[in-house]
Formats: structure tokens, C-alpha cells, sequence
């Protein structure tokens, strides 16, 4: 049986990585949770996303997966370290591949990023950053409203523009040549944050860099699918199944046409 790639997230947002592996591995099986039940991670104490992040990793594991991926950034701010020291497969988070695609991106030195509260408040893209390029400047900003809306499906509203606007209006006037989208529901608001932002603003996805760092990884150890046969991929939530499949099925229209899919919700929650 084909080793899958887990991904998990706090909600919906980790299908904008689930989208970029299957465009660049379109060979590999990925199962995917998202804990939209208990969704957002970023106001929540540590503790407390720590033990969530460590439920979801118990059940995927049951999959025998290759690889897993925390396709959140709270939850890699806070997990990453913990889970990685307690698995024999290799471990992968968003943070450290969107702070290498922003050193490599910028030409001033000064770097926005947004996030949620957990991920800005724990200073992660800002320690992973300066560890790279000791002398960039970080402008960094929670913006709190942003996951709500796209768990809500809203990412295309005009909605979404006023309230990505009221977000990073503190940003706006800060002089920086790019932004990390340092929260894994953000690229679903890439249209609107591009609408908001000086044009001349490049915007980093973490989501992107991870799929390219996913790949590397599993090149470099031997581990891409070999088999030729299409991929079953494996969806899990623990909330409204309904929206889950909704908004899922709308992002990766592409990626799952003519593709077998299995749809789940799990009573471990």
C-alpha cells in the first residue's frame, strides 16, 4: 500500500499546502486533517494547541504515513520540536521555509509578516529569520479576523477585502518590500491582501515553500511514490463536515477531478 503524506491543520487552511504538493507530487497519496471544530489555534494557551496538535498526529499516525506535515503555523510554532523528537519519519512545519523564501526575496531588509496570534506572539518568523540574516528588519501583526473568515468560506467576498483591510492597516505605512502570509489560511486571501498591500510588496507563502521543501526532503531520502497507480487521498475533519467538504472541494477542484477521495469525521474530539 502506497505511504501516504499527512498534513494536518488547525481548519481549512493546510489545503493551500495540500494544493501545492498535489500539483508538484501529483503521485502521492496525502491525508488530511483539519480540526475545524476547534479552529482557530492562534488565541489558544500552548498547552492546549500542543495537545491538540499531539491528537492529531496519534490518529494519522495509524496510517503508517512517511512524512508529517503541521501545516499550521501556530501549532509548528508551538509542536514542532516536541513531535519531531518523538517520530522516526520526518517532521516538517511552516515556518522556517517561508523565512528562507523571504531572505531570499527581499532587497531592502525589511520584512512584514502576518499571523495569528499565537504564531506572532511566540516570535517564531521573527527568531527564524533573524537566525538567517541577523541584521533584517521584521514588521510583524496579528491578524485575528482572517482565519474566521475563510473557515466561514467568505474568501472571495468583498467582505474579505474591508476586513483584510481593517487588519493590516497598522502594516500598510511600514516600509517592506515583501510579506510572509504566515498563517497557512491566508494564501485562500491572497487576492484580497494583493488588492490591500502596496503593489510593489511581494507576498510569501509559507504554503508554496513547504510544498517545495516537502518534495526536496522526500528526493533526497528516496521516499517519492513510485508507483504509478492514482492516489486515494484521505480527508478528515472534526467539525461541519458539510462546509469542510465544501470548501475543500472548491480549492482543489483541479487537483481531485477524476481522483478517488475519501471523506471522514472522527469522533476522537
Amino acid at each position: 500500500m502506497q505511504q501516504a503524506i499527512a498534513i494536518l491543520d488547525s481548519g481549512v487552511g493546510g489545503l493551500t499546502v495540500v494544493k501545492e504538493v498535489m500539483r508538484q507530487l501529483p503521485q502521492e497519496k496525502v491525508i488530511y486533517f483539519g480540526d475545524t471544530a476547534r479552529t482557530p489555534y492562534g488565541p489558544r494557551p500552548a498547552d492546549e494547541v500542543l495537545t491538540f496538535t499531539n491528537q492529531l498526529v496519534d490518529y494519522l499516525i495509524q496510517f503508517n504515513p512517511k512524512m508529517i506535515v503541521i501545516a499550521c503555523n501556530t501549532a509548528t510554532a508551538v509542536a514542532l520540536e516536541q513531535i519531531r523528537d518523538r517520530l522516526d519519519i520526518p517532521v516538517l512545519g511552516v515556518i522556517s521555509p517561508g523565512a528562507r523564501a523571504a531572505i531570499k526575496t527581499t532587497r531592502s531588509g525589511i520584512v512584514g509578516v502576518i499571523g495569528t496570534e499565537g504564531t506572532i506572539r511566540s516570535e517564531a518568523y521573527e527568531q527564524a529569520l533573524k537566525t538567517i540574516s541577523p541584521t533584517i528588519q521584521v514588521h510583524s501583526l496579528a491578524c485575528p479576523a482572517l482565519v474566521p473568515l475563510v473557515e466561514r468560506g467568505l474568501y472571495f467576498s468583498e467582505e474579505a477585502v474591508d476586513t483584510v483591510r481593517d487588519s493590516l492597516q497598522p502594516l500598510l505605512d511600514k516600509p517592506m518590500d515583501c510579506l510572509i502570509l504566515g498563517c497557512t489560511h491566508y494564501p485562500f486571501l491572497t487576492e484580497a491582501i494583493a488588492r490591500v498591500v502596496d503593489p510593489e510588496v511581494t507576498l510569501i507563502s509559507s504554503a508554496d515553500e513547504t510544498a517545495r521543501e516537502i518534495s526536496t526532503i522526500l528526493y533526497h531520502r528516496g521516499m517519492l511514490a513510485t508507483t504509478k497507480d492514482i492516489p486515494v487521498h484521505q480527508f478528515f475533519c472534526s467539525g461541519d463536515a458539510e462546509m469542510f467538504h465544501l470548501i475543500t472541494g472548491s480549492w482543489l477542484r483541479e487537483q481531485l477531478l477524476g481522483t478517488p477521495v475519501v471523506w471522514q469525521v472522527p469522533t476522537f474530539v
